[in-house]
């Protein structure tokens, strides 16, 4: 069960589909964004509304025929869907991975989850919650809510982050750098949402990828994916990473076993992806979202791991290997926009290991190209030349992303 553009999952869903076909068992696809043809799914392919409910959902895939289901749905409001559906999908004998419902909606809701890694022991930026319908006038009249909130906002300090309890990829994000702009934030508007409002931390942003059920679970290397501050930034804006980073690998450590520790606790069944800060000397924890990541193509590139395959292992009650997935080499991902030189691609195909080149389609709006590569430790002076060459005949990669890959494999943290 798929929502995002089956191409994010480019190559591991194609190898976990055809690992399945070799052992003759077929695969089904239930979609509901972008196409899918042979080359993206080589299996039975369905294309659902992006309305679905949970039910049609659940009656699709079980007028299939199928023995069990996997969620593999982004961004948050589908896993939602997709946890609601596994109610429906368990209660007719169709065992699917996913995480229960009950645990998903605690961990879409951002306070939530910041209380729950609180409880847990993680470091979580200080807020508060700032609650709609007491903004709205809507049920109990609370004539001193917007006063108690400023004074939470003088506590904690600017400048703070506004962001809403339910969305995902960084929308919906205002910074507040001043009572002045609190103010703003709190007029009345009927259109209002529920947000917390934190502290912004400032560091490397980051994530990691948990795979498993209660009592194995396999945390996947980290990926590391832009600079967090005070001003939101496009998810991709940024070169994205999996490598070698000793002293942030070392800290980490302890945070992984108290990650996989509140996910047996909450009874993650599948795969959860969260996002963190490092701030050189700790790990903060953004978010905990219980789906498929954005940067699961990294983890798995840079640790030969198939997310998928694990996935799919889950689903026929086979066991999946427990601890730490341990990284074989590098994963870089960048953007290329549009405007790439005709058989640019191409030749970057044959001067490095390109995992996946495909177009990036959000919202469907297109971003351009979102280009994955690897190479072992070790190679990180050859790769930067291959590079360089193909950026002096073609312009491609661009001068900035040539400048961050350089600095990347070049500099050792």
């Amino acid at each position: 069960m798929r929502s995002a553009h089956i191409r994010r999952a480019d190559p591991y869903i194609q190898r976990a589909v055809r690992e399945l076909a070799a052992e003759g068992i077929e695969a089904g696809l239930f979609h509901t964004g972008g196409p899918a043809a042979d080359g993206d799914f080589p299996g039975h392919r369905e294309r659902l509304g992006r309305e679905v409910t949970p039910r049609e959902l659940a009656d699709a895939v079980a007028a299939w025929g199928a023995d069990a289901a996997v969620s593999i749905s982004l961004p948050c409001e589908n896993a939602v869907r997709d946890a609601a559906a596994k109610a429906f999908l368990d209660a007719a004998g169709i065992p699917t991975v996913m995480t229960p419902l009950a645990a998903t909606l605690l961990l879409v809701d951002k306070w939530e989850t910041k209380r729950l890694c609180a409880r847990a022991g993680l470091h979580v930026p200080d807020g508060f919650r700032v609650d709609s319908d007491l903004l709205g006038g809507r049920g109990l009249p609370v004539p001193g809510y917007r006063d108690a909130l400023r004074v939470q906002a003088g506590r904690i300090g600017y400048p703070l982050m506004s962001k809403p309890v339910w969305d995902s990829t960084s929308m919906g994000i205002r910074t507040l750098r001043s009572p002045a702009d609190l103010d703003t934030d709190l007029a009345p508007d009927p259109d209002r949402v529920s947000t917390v409002v934190e502290q912004v931390i400032e560091g490397d942003l980051c994530s990691v990828d948990i795979v498993g059920r209660p009592g194995s679970y396999r945390v996947l290397p980290l990926c590391w994916t832009g600079r967090a501050g005070a001003e939101p930034v496009f998810t991709f804006a940024d070169l994205r990473w999996c490598g070698p980073r000793e002293t942030a690998d070392a800290a980490f450590a302890e945070v992984a076993r108290t990650l996989v520790g509140l996910c047996g606790d909450l009874g993650v069944h599948g795969s959860v992806n969260v996002d963190m800060i490092w701030t050189g000397d700790r790990f903060v924890v953004l978010e905990v979202n219980p789906r498929i990541g954005g940067a699961t193509t990294l983890s798995c590139a840079a640790s030969g791991t198939n997310t998928f395959t694990s996935l799919a292992r889950m689903a026929r009650g086979l066991p999946v290997p427990g601890g730490t997935a341990p990284r074989t080499g590098w994963a870089i991902e960048f953007l290329a926009a549009d405007g790439t030189p005709p058989g640019a691609l191409a030749e970057l195909r044959r001067r490095v290991p390109v995992v996946t080149a495909h177009e990036l389609v959000i919202d469907g709006a297109s971003h351009g190209d979102i280009v994955v590569f690897r190479l072992a430790e070790g190679d990180e002076e050859p790769t930067v030349k291959a590079l360089a060459e193909l950026h002096e005949t073609s312009g491609f990669p661009a001068a900035g992303v040539m400048a961050k890959i350089g600095s990347l494999l070049d500099v050792r943290r």
